[in-house]
């Protein structure tokens, strides 16, 4: 038996903590995140971002005390002047009682956020009634040029992905693009 849990949530603020070597994106996930962004930005116009090593320490740093102080609960860092969105997969749970980190790659985290398109309606800027549609604004969001990510494997197995945006998007009033 298999059961998997996928969770996303859009943030900005923020509280720093030292990032884990263990933990940090490789370059090749660097890379499909910062692909995957600019795919998602392309189909709408907006300028491609460019990955900003102190945005992903930064984003490093959040998951880690997500991770350490805070058992994988998904909350916001309020970090000034930046754009966060996050992703959180639960452990594959096994009838045994065993459990193991879900495969999660960073297309499939920014994809998750870019399928709330879905739920953008743009001539009225806003979401559809009853849906989210902050982490596919954030990732679009024309005066973004910048974005950096982390992500953590908690002790229960299940992983939390943090993407910081610069300059933040989702301003009340203002068209992503």
């Amino acid at each position: 038996m298999l059961k998997t849990t996928l969770l996303t949530l859009i943030i900005t603020g923020g509280l720093l903590t030292t990032a884990h070597a263990d933990t940090e994106l490789t370059s090749a996930q660097q890379t499909e995140m910062l692909v995957a962004h600019n795919k998602w930005r392309g189909t709408v116009g907006s300028p491609a971002l460019t990955w900003s090593n102190g945005l992903a320490d930064t984003a490093q740093a959040w998951a880690n005390s997500l991770k350490n102080d805070q058992a994988c609960n998904m909350t916001h860092s309020r970090t000034a002047g930046l754009g966060e969105n996050l992703f959180w997969a639960s452990a594959l749970m096994y009838s045994d009682g065993t459990s193991q980190v879900q495969a999660i790659n960073a297309e499939q985290v920014v994809n998750d956020w870019a399928n709330e398109r879905l739920n953008y309606r743009y001539n009225s800027n806003s979401c559809a009634k009853g849906k989210a549609c902050g982490h596919y604004t954030q990732v679009v969001w024309k005066n973004t040029s910048e974005v950096g990510c982390g992500k953590a494997v908690c002790a229960d197995n299940s992983q939390v992905w943090v993407c910081n945006y610069s300059p933040a998007g989702n301003y009340i009033g203002e068209k992503p693009y």
